[in-house]
């Protein structure tokens, strides 16, 4: 930690060595399933394999939210309790973070094995539509082998950056999601496996990032594991789930957005008419809003890798009463992410076929047309949405994990769950119902200033 002396070194030095390797390997980690939607859309499976992937989707972010509610959660407190110089708690925070990751993996996976069907039909899979519901089986029970793997991966991805070796946690995440790219064309189109090759060289990955990861702790810095770090302690198991909730309800929040969304095409998706003079249907609002939520899933894992970046030097701060520096980092890490909004925003609205002949060729009339809507409807409030996601971070970071829950909560679920179903109700139209982003864009980013204000006038005044 002596090369990255968080109560010393310039912030924006600090910013920069640790958010750089988070974005990265939050990227990364986006990229296991936007590659499988790229590949897929341009294999024989086409939109009908995209619309699948997108039905599984979701738990596969659960499997992320429960990751991140203890890894992020973990980080945080290992981060405070560091600030504090007291150790030996520093040890049992990695312990027990290390065996409620285990455990929940567990559970998930099988989960996963025995309730599949019924998985599906939450999300929107539909038995009726016989080549997708097929494909999106095939895929949720192949990675459903590979949840322990990617959930204790990631989990411990946040405790290797709070270590001071925010490179080692990128490279971690990089070696799984490069074995991920590679594979993904050999298994698609050379053994012509489809959709089941696609989850096959997703679980490579996986497994590759997970013994990386697990390899680090035996060269840790700032803690020690062994058998008496890992005896549950009730108080720090309460803790490391406290601060890390918002990144729980963050990841929870997405799932539910897909869910209300996947439901509602299949009420009104053969309801509403294309400019063509044809329905949409149900396949290609489903196919094309899975890339939609692929392509803002990379934004938001920019926004958020960079506000994690921050964490370590904001918790340590915080930890050792530095108020200044925690001030100062909050601002710098508040006008990068602003910055990345507005070129985010530049991409969505003005070059938004571009984003979508990535993924597939072929594709019909409406299919265009629905997919340009929803880059620029659905993603309109895109600057708004990255400085939301960074204000629930940050104040995750200062350790106010109930004003970091509620904002987490705001945008996707308070916000637009209700937006979303009243419109489309209303209106009948999988088109009109993507306007309910950009009214919970702008009620949330309201909500994350008042919550911010309030806890910075406990340091002694605004930024």
């Amino acid at each position: 930690m002596k090369k990255l002396d968080l109560e010393k070194e310039k912030i924006s030095v600090l910013i920069r060595k640790f958010s750089i390797p988070c974005v990265i390997s939050m990227i990364v980690a986006a990229l296991y399933n936007i590659v499988d939607q790229i590949f897929i859309g341009w294999s024989r499976a086409s939109s009908f394999g995209n619309a699948a992937t997108n039905i599984v989707y979701p738990f596969t972010v659960i499997s992320l939210a429960f990751a991140l509610l203890i890894g992020d959660g973990m980080s945080a407190l290992f981060n405070l309790t560091i600030g504090a110089k007291d150790k030996k708690k520093a040890n049992k925070i990695v312990g027990n973070g290390l065996v409620l990751l285990v455990f929940v993996s567990v559970i998930l996976t099988v989960i996963a094995l025995i309730f599949n069907k019924q998985i599906l039909t939450i999300f929107g899979g539909n038995p009726k539509e016989v080549k997708c519901y097929k494909y999106a089986m095939d895929y949720l029970r192949i990675i459903s082998y590979g949840l322990p793997f990617y959930i204790i991966g990631q989990g411990l991805n946040a405790s290797i950056r709070s270590d001071g070796s925010p490179k080692y946690a990128m490279i971690a995440t990089v070696v799984g999601a490069i074995t991920n790219i590679i594979l993904d064309p050999i298994f698609i189109f050379c053994f012509n496996m489809s959709v089941k090759g696609a989850a096959i060289a997703t679980v490579i990955g996986q497994v590759l990032t997970f013994i990386v990861s697990v390899l680090y702790l035996r060269k840790a810095k700032l803690f020690k594991i062994s058998k008496k770090s890992c005896q549950l302690d009730k108080n720090i198991c309460k803790e490391i789930v406290s601060l890390g909730l918002a990144s729980l309800i963050t990841q929870i929040a997405i799932v539910i957005i897909i869910a209300v969304a996947n439901n509602l095409v299949g009420k009104y998706g053969y309801m509403t008419i294309a400019s063509t003079g044809k329905a949409y249907g149900v396949v290609t609002p489903l196919a094309v809003i899975g890339i939609c939520m692929k392509v803002f899933g990379i934004v938001v894992s920019i926004i958020i890798g960079i506000s994690l970046g921050g964490m370590p030097i904001i918790g340590f701060n915080m930890g050792a009463k530095n108020v200044k520096r925690v001030k100062m980092t909050i601002r710098y890490i508040l006008v990068i992410n602003l910055i990345v909004g507005i070129v985010a925003f530049i991409l969505f609205e003005f070059f938004p076929s571009y984003i979508i002949n990535i993924f597939g060729k072929n594709n019909s009339l409406e299919y265009i047309e629905y997919a340009k809507s929803c880059l620029k409807i659905f993603l309109g409030g895109i600057i708004l949405t990255c400085l939301t996601k960074s204000l629930s971070i940050l104040l995750q970071s200062m350790g106010s994990s109930k004003k970091s829950t509620l904002l987490a909560l705001a945008r996707d679920v308070i916000f637009f769950v209700p937006a979303i179903i009243v419109i489309a109700n209303i209106t009948h139209s999988v088109v009109s119902m993507l306007y309910s982003a950009i009214i919970a864009d702008i009620l949330a980013f309201i909500t994350g200033l008042i919550l911010l204000s309030s806890e910075l006038k406990k340091l002694n005044g605004g930024i």
